[in-house]
């Protein structure tokens, strides 16, 4: 059985940092691309960042040089590094494969950012 279990969220001000990590269990995590999506209010889940086996990352244009995604294999959790947090950061934050699978989503963690 998959588990993806996210941690770290919180509230913040803007222009504020945080560190999610998410640890997986009940896969071969080296051998996975990984990513983390977000969930804002009223909107749909939408990817935010991804990074391969191999360790290379992609951003969506919105967190490029502000968020860092990266992993460690060792320990079976990957981690998303949010620096210059705004408002519209606020969401709830999931990781997942890439692509994603619907069975493996967790609960995700809350960020809110405050104005």
């Amino acid at each position: 059985q998959v588990q993806l279990v996210e941690s770290g969220g919180g509230l913040v001000q803007t222009g504020g940092s945080l560190r999610l990590s998410c640890a997986a269990s009940g896969i071969i995590f080296r051998f996975n691309t990984m990513a983390w999506y977000h969930q804002a209010p009223g909107k749909q889940r939408q990817l935010v960042a991804i990074i391969t086996s191999g360790g290379s990352t992609d951003y969506v244009d919105s967190v490029k040089g502000r968020f860092t995604i990266s992993r460690d294999n060792a320990k079976n959790t990957v981690y998303l590094q949010m620096n210059g947090l705004k408002p519209e950061d606020t969401a709830v934050y999931y990781c997942n494969t890439f692509p994603m699978k619907t069975s493996y989503w967790g609960q995700g963690t809350q960020v809110t950012v405050s104005s």
